[in-house]
């Protein structure tokens, strides 16, 4: 038996489906479906009714949910409990959060909190995706999580264990390389043929967030998808190399439109505005974290 079965079973359980389970448990389809072939000989007996659409559990396997679910529980508070005894938690705060984010939103608020670390305080940043940054999150290996809040995205957080704080409000804005005169290369207001666009994976949470406004956008433009890209910042590199037109966050490009690099490349209307939260659960953490939520708290203004 190992842990990682669980949480592959419990990811299946909840989205009742193999391939989105594979994709937020980032393995493959057909390794995820060896995983839960074992976990079942190990039982000794299918958890999961073969050839079912949508998914359903045996009955053995609505069972054994409960048990994992307990169990995989258990196993992250009994974690939590020795890094406090270990004392390696007293004095260190872990946050889990999105690459893009940490280089940008996250990087402008730590700087306001840098001080209240002191000489002893230490951070440590986890950079990965929304699913992977949640994960950190349940299985109390960070005691923060900055994450992107809109209602095109899941996040999958009980209210009843977690609590959360705005920390900031940003954008996606189409943005293109810019000419000599400052105008966007490729500017979907020109109308004409369809833009080249450099989109994003929809395994990243800014693809699903930018999938949806564009299907629902009652003017959306026509576009070329040129490429896709699983990483905002090689996306933002290829939008400065002129390939194309991409939604980039309003945080991560202000200064290169404002330095004359980049360029609008749309009207306001096709902005995609969304919140960044920071998330903790409502157990209490360790001494140097409840300090730096104290000061999140009490501040009433936005951090970022």
């Amino acid at each position: 038996m190992q842990l990682k079965w669980l949480e592959d079973f419990i990811a299946l359980a909840h989205e009742r489906s193999f391939t989105r389970a594979a994709e937020r448990r980032h393995v493959t389809h057909p390794a995820f479906g060896r995983r839960i072939r074992a976990l079942e000989a190990w039982a000794g007996t299918p958890l999961v009714e073969p050839g079912s659409a949508p998914l359903r559990l045996t009955a053995a396997g609505q069972a054994f949910l409960e048990t994992a679910e307990q169990t995989a529980r258990e196993l992250a508070e009994s974690h939590q409990e020795l890094r406090a005894l270990a004392g390696r938690h007293a004095r260190t705060v872990t946050l889990a959060t999105g690459r893009t984010l940490a280089r940008t939103l996250v990087a402008d608020w730590l700087t306001r909190l840098a001080p209240l670390l002191g000489e002893a305080g230490a951070l440590r940043i986890h950079t990965g995706s929304l699913a992977e940054t949640v994960q950190s999150l349940q299985g109390g290996a960070a005691d923060f999580a900055v994450l992107y809040h809109h209602p095109a995205l899941t996040v999958p957080l009980d209210a009843r264990q977690f609590s959360h704080r705005t920390l900031a409000q940003d954008r996606l804005v189409p943005i293109s390389r810019a000419d000599a005169g400052g105008a966007p290369l490729h500017d979907l207001r020109a109308g004409g043929s369809p833009v080249p666009h450099v989109a994003y994976a929809r395994t990243l949470a800014l693809g699903r967030l930018l999938e949806d406004h564009l299907t629902r956008h009652p003017a959306a433009p026509p576009l070329r998808r040129l490429l896709e890209c699983d990483s905002p910042d090689a996306t933002h590199e290829y939008v400065l190399r002129g390939l194309g037109v991409s939604w980039l966050p309003w945080s991560l490009v202000q200064g290169d439109c404002q330095g004359g690099r980049l360029a609008r490349a749309g009207d306001a209307a096709l902005d995609v505005a969304f919140d960044v939260r920071l998330y903790r659960p409502k157990r209490r953490l360790g001494p140097l974290a409840e300090v730096l939520w104290t000061a999140i708290v009490q501040d009433g203004r936005d951090l970022c």
